[in-house]
């Protein structure tokens, strides 16, 4: 008898008996592809001294990941939907280890840019796919309690990830980073096999290829866009990708107005709960990875921490995600999601608000409680999100929902590190010069100026030449302008996150809107042809 499972959930005749243990492989799916980004940021400093990198082949080192991962989710999962989704999975896994492997054994900065974007098209393969394929495994009485431990583990891979990867790297150089995912992408592909159902669309007609295509390019575009103009200005490169993710973006909602099967029906968004449930997955995704860009450097720049301390110290915040899931699974279904969404949002401006406070003598203790309430949020508010957005499309479409909902999360996530990037990046600079412009000539004050890793440098270098004492005062000038800039980025951040919660609490509907909604939305699926 064959280890692998052929039946779909659809033709057993009650609820799959080993769903948890395929929701554990789904959930492991997830943790590796949302950590391959996390812990690069860890593994970037012996990356860039051993094969030579500058500041664009190290960012895009990181971003090659996300261009490809972001602009093909949606036609990959629409894919999925018409194919086999749990076929999505496997070759998605597929893929992604092999660009690890790959990555592993680059020898440039070029090839690790295109053994990322290799992983980044195997993600979006895997993404959507874990959602989709959660959502046709559970019984819809059970699903909210599968997409909380779905969300979690989200968050604990935002933590783990600098965790995992400090670990390796105090006995490997940073090729262990890509290999470690190896023997957990085999793993995941034998337990997607034997554990997972087969899952795909009961009637799906043709794919729209060209909605499909046109959301490649604008998403694609806007991804490059967003990463492009921060962080190496405004030049060509980012106004022409600007242009072309406007105009595309344009030419693929009217498309989806006219098509008589979109591979998004565009309509959805005048949805207020849907509309606000996608506003407030990315609004949250911009504040986590921004904060967590700048946290990981503060812990190891300024605070002196290794890469592994660094991700010991983040785990606070994955602890508390777990807890605020537990409560949202609780509280979601006796008070609305409003109320948790909204509370949570609340939560996640209140950690960033804290931050504000931080100064060059802020010790580790000061993030704590931003770490454990910005954790609690991220818990809180997530998955009823999550919830909302997959419970807006029919069976027929799970693949796509699923995609809808990883590309507010990836879009948001890119928003935050170019927007809270550039804010830090300014702020600490402008710092910087004020502390510093003295005691430094023109050349060095603008290469300190670069970062504060540049800083502690050209600190470094002042101290072989002028002394120690001059060298310590430049290091407290560095520390001082980098803490300076996380209270302001900070701020900028908690401002966004705070207008968003406004908006998310007046377009999400209350409880007994929520369920007419739900209800009608349901009767919808039922009548409609899929």
């Amino acid at each position: 008898m064959s280890p692998i499972v052929k039946q779909p959930v659809a033709e057993m005749d009650g609820p799959y008996r080993r769903r948890w243990w395929a929701l554990l492989v789904l959930c492991l799916s997830l943790l590796i592809i949302v950590m391959a980004n996390t812990a690069l940021t860890v593994a970037a400093p012996d990356m860039t001294q051993d094969l030579g990198l500058g500041d664009a082949d190290l960012q895009w080192v990181i971003d090659g990941y996300t261009v490809p991962y972001a602009a093909l989710m949606l036609l990959l999962g629409a894919i999925g939907d018409k194919y086999s989704r749990r076929g999505a999975l496997v070759i998605g896994l597929t893929v992604f280890g092999g660009g690890a492997v790959a990555g592993s054994m680059a020898g440039s900065g070029a090839g690790v840019i295109a053994a990322r974007a290799v992983m980044g098209v195997g993600a979006a393969m895997i993404m959507p796919a874990t959602l989709s394929l959660l959502a046709a495994t559970f019984p819809r009485a059970e699903r909210a309690r599968a997409i909380v431990l779905w969300t979690a583990t989200a968050g604990l891979a935002i933590a783990a990830g600098p965790l995992v990867a400090g670990a390796l790297l105090r006995d490997h150089g940073w090729s262990a980073t890509f290999l470690i995912n190896v023997p957990i992408t085999a793993l995941a592909i034998v337990g997607a096999l034997v554990l997972v159902p087969p899952s795909r669309a009961g009637q799906h007609g043709r794919i729209d290829v060209v909605g499909g295509a046109l959301s490649v390019v604008s998403v694609g575009s806007l991804v490059y866009m967003i990463i492009e103009g921060p962080h190496f200005g405004w030049g060509v490169k980012a106004v022409t990708a600007a242009v072309i993710a406007g105009a595309g973006l344009i030419l693929f909602v009217v498309w989806e107005l006219r098509h008589p099967r979109p591979v998004l029906d565009v309509r959805r968004y005048l949805d207020r709960g849907f509309a606000g449930s996608n506003i407030a997955v990315a609004l949250f995704f911009l504040a986590v990875f921004g904060a967590f860009y700048y946290l990981t450097q503060h812990l190891q720049f300024v605070l002196g921490y290794d890469a592994f301390e660094t991700g010991v110290r983040m785990l606070p915040l994955a602890g508390a995600v777990f807890v605020g899931s537990a409560l949202t699974g609780l509280l979601t279904p006796r008070l609305g999601m409003k109320v948790t969404v909204t509370a949570g949002m609340a939560g996640g401006t209140a950690a960033l608000a804290l931050l504000t406070r931080i100064d060059a003598g802020s010790g580790y203790g000061d993030f704590v409680a931003p770490l454990v309430l910005l954790g609690l949020a991220i818990g809180l508010a997530l998955s009823p999100c999550t919830e909302a957005i997959m419970g807006a499309f029919p069976e027929s479409e799970l693949g796509v929902g699923g995609a809808v909902n990883d590309t507010s999360i990836e879009l948001g996530g890119s928003l935050g590190i170019a927007i809270l990037g550039s804010v830090l990046s300014g702020a600490y600079s402008s710092h910087l010069a004020h502390a510093a412009g003295g005691r430094l000539p023109a050349g060095a004050l603008s290469a300190a100026q670069d970062s504060v890793g540049a800083g502690l440098a050209v600190a470094r270098k002042a101290g072989a030449q002028a002394g120690p004492q001059q060298a310590q005062a430049l290091v407290n000038a560095v520390h001082s302008a980098f803490a300076d800039a996380v209270a302001h980025t900070s701020l900028v951040g908690a401002v966004v996150l705070g207008v968003g919660t406004v908006i998310v609490g007046v377009l999400v509907p209350g409880r007994g809107r929520r369920e007419e909604s739900g209800a009608r939305t349901s009767d919808e699926r039922i009548t409609a042809p899929v």
